[in-house]
């Protein structure tokens, strides 16, 4: 069994916020072989990268996994980046169906022992956290039988967690069986809170159907935070956009996860730009400087205090999916109404 991995940081004062640490995701690189994406993410100045698993990507049905893991985690070693394991490839494990299949089919066998796979590969290569989701519930498979597998699903996922010294971070996902905080909620509760059970926040998520601002989505799962990815995004539409293209306000979310006292990764998921991942890379991380450099000019929130505990809303509902009115200017103000959600 690996050691657990250390904590990314100690959680800083509110009134003085770390420096975020950005960065970038293996699945906007997918034209890349993995090593040149390594490279080129550390050489434009991330500090880590989000790795998907994927068959150009560190297969985890491939041979040679042990010796392959041990080479990677040198590489990362000498360019100096932090790593969190992402398993969101979308035809790793069934060729004719996206993301098939998940803890939610008739038969998850393959789901569960690629999920037990990537939390040995995070365990050995140090990983900060292990990230998945719920997916799409089946049409024949009815809503309580769905959740029931995903409940024991992930029970058998934390378990090996636990086991190996890994945090996971579930991610609610627009579309999904759980798709938001309050699911992620009532997830965790259904599963006796496990220590190891910690969430993955899509900012572009929060924005796209939360029903409060950004900022306070981050604050509602601070003491659970252990994985962030960020992109820009519309209300009611979940599609991943560049920076600037969305309406989302980064400065007071980024001001957000360091008045939460969060020092993990913040990893740019732009899953479907790799036809100019160098360029778009790039540009990412000049916006996202900018806006930390911003956000350390805005004031702390009254009574924060890094990573408070937040009470369990076991068995939550589900809020209402609202939509924002079309505008030029970004906007994290909740709106009323209800939109379709867009996979």
């Amino acid at each position: 069994m690996s050691a657990p991995p250390p904590d990314p940081a100690p959680a800083t004062s509110p009134a003085d916020p770390a420096p975020p640490r950005f960065g970038y995701g293996t699945n906007g690189f997918a034209n890349h072989r993995l090593d040149d994406a390594l490279a080129v993410i550390a050489d434009l100045g991330y500090e880590g990268v989000a790795l998907t698993l994927d068959h150009d990507h560190l297969d985890p049905f491939a041979p040679g996994l042990v010796r392959r893991v041990a080479a990677l985690r040198r590489r990362l070693d000498s360019l100096d980046l932090a790593v969190v394991v992402e398993t969101g490839a979308r035809y790793l494990l069934d060729p004719w169906h996206k993301h098939a299949p998940t803890l939610l089919h008739d038969d998850p066998t393959r789901r569960v022992e690629f999920l037990r796979r990537a939390v040995r590969v995070g365990a050995d290569l140090g990983a900060e956290a292990v990230s998945f989701w719920a997916g799409v519930r089946p049409d024949p498979v009815p809503p309580r039988a769905a959740w029931d597998r995903l409940v024991a699903g992930c029970a058998t996922v934390a378990d090996a967690a636990d086991r190996a010294g890994v945090r996971l971070g579930f991610e609610p996902e627009p579309g999904m069986l759980v798709e938001d905080i309050a699911g992620w909620w009532r997830l965790r509760a259904a599963l006796d809170d496990p220590p190891c059970f910690g969430i993955t926040l899509d900012i572009g998520h929060c924005r796209c159907l939360e029903p409060q601002p950004v900022p306070h989505c981050v604050h509602e799962v601070a003491a659970h935070l252990v994985n962030v990815q960020i992109d820009d995004m519309r209300r009611g539409v979940h599609e991943h956009l560049e920076f600037g293209e969305g309406e989302i306000d980064f400065p007071p979310v980024l001001r957000a996860l360091g008045d939460a006292g969060y020092r993990g990764l913040i990893a740019v998921e732009l899953p479907r730009h790799s036809h100019a991942a160098p360029t778009v890379a790039a540009r990412s991380l000049e916006f996202l400087r900018a806006a930390a450099a911003r956000a350390r000019t805005l004031p702390p929130r009254t009574g924060t205090r890094a990573h408070a505990a937040v009470p369990a809303q076991a068995a939550a509902p589900a809020p209402a999916h609202a939509a924002a009115p079309l505008s030029s200017a970004p906007s994290d103000a909740p709106s009323s109404g209800t939109a379709p959600v867009r996979m």
